[in-house]
């Protein structure tokens, strides 16, 4: 393997953990500080969590909603393109020239130019009596498409919070050539201790890709509490890399050579019977 073969098989991650205010100026101008550090830090991919700009609720989705390109992405921009790295920015409620509201999650290049945006495709609606009820569909329309980038080291599948929950679009990136998953996400007080470490670890080792999450920091006076715990899974299932529940940065270097170890070793993708069952995209991203 050539010098610059190696080089590309190796990257760092970075997961911000943002504590997330009501006041958007202030997580917009935290976030591209931790987007700074974290380039300083050797970072070539960084992920923001979900509503990183706005507190999580449906009452707050309206209020903080924007355009894209807006107020937030246009921060986005600017701090992948000052930082250099591809920028997954977590997630904003994005409003559409027909008034439509989605969660969305921009993705950058670090020349600053817009390289998709994810529109959460699952809505999070729940009811977990006497503990949560959600329901993102009384403000929030799902987004239909796959979303998928490249970068000089691997291609990248992009999923917000409840889009984990679902095997297939995992298993639809990974047959699409996707080795590194993000999700950001803000799983709750009951559901988080629950799944949230569990879901990523079971993509990751059914796909035998990384799996990343970005959560907001917990907030524990706020109407939606999250859970935190930022984490980084290998495609062997291991936790590399997790946060606590506060405001932080968590690191991970993602070795595409492990990775295909690890397929070698298990040869899951030449065993499957395609004659017997199959997963199929029917929207293509």
């Amino acid at each position: 393997m050539s010098l610059l073969a190696k080089t590309m098989s190796k990257f760092r991650l970075a997961v911000v953990q943002l504590h997330v205010t009501k006041v958007k100026a202030d997580n917009l101008s935290r976030a591209r500080g931790l987007i700074k550090e974290a380039a300083a830090q050797g970072a070539k991919v960084v992920v923001l969590p979900e509503c990183f700009n706005s507190p999580y609720g449906t009452g707050f989705f309206p209020e903080y909603a924007e355009k894209i390109p807006g107020e937030s992405s246009q921060v986005l921009s600017e701090a992948a393109k000052e930082s250099q790295v591809y920028l997954v920015g977590g997630s904003i409620p994005e409003e559409d020239d027909g008034g439509k509201l989605y969660n969305t999650c921009p993705v950058f290049g670090p020349d600053g130019s817009l390289v998709l945006k994810h529109r959460k495709i699952h809505l999070f609606d729940i009811d977990v009596p006497g503990k949560i009820r959600f329901q993102e569909s009384e403000t929030l329309s799902p987004g239909s498409n796959l979303s998928m980038f490249d970068t000089p080291y691997c291609r990248v599948g992009v999923g917000i919070c409840y889009d984990m929950r679902f095997a297939e679009l995992a298993q639809l990136y990974s047959k699409k050539g996707c080795q590194l998953l993000v999700y950001p996400g803000a799983f709750n007080m009951t559901t988080g201790p629950a799944h949230w470490e569990l879901l990523q670890r079971g993509r990751a080792v059914d796909n035998q890709v990384y799996v990343a999450t970005a959560s907001p920091a917990r907030d524990e006076t706020a109407s939606y509490v999250a859970w935190g715990h930022s984490t980084v899974v290998s495609p062997w299932g291991e936790v590399i890399s997790k946060a606590g529940s506060e405001e932080t940065v968590v690191y991970a270097d993602i070795d595409l050579q492990y990775l295909a170890n690890v397929r070698q070793q298990i040869p899951i993708t030449a065993q499957r019977r395609s004659d017997l069952y199959t997963v199929n995209a029917v929207q293509e991203g």
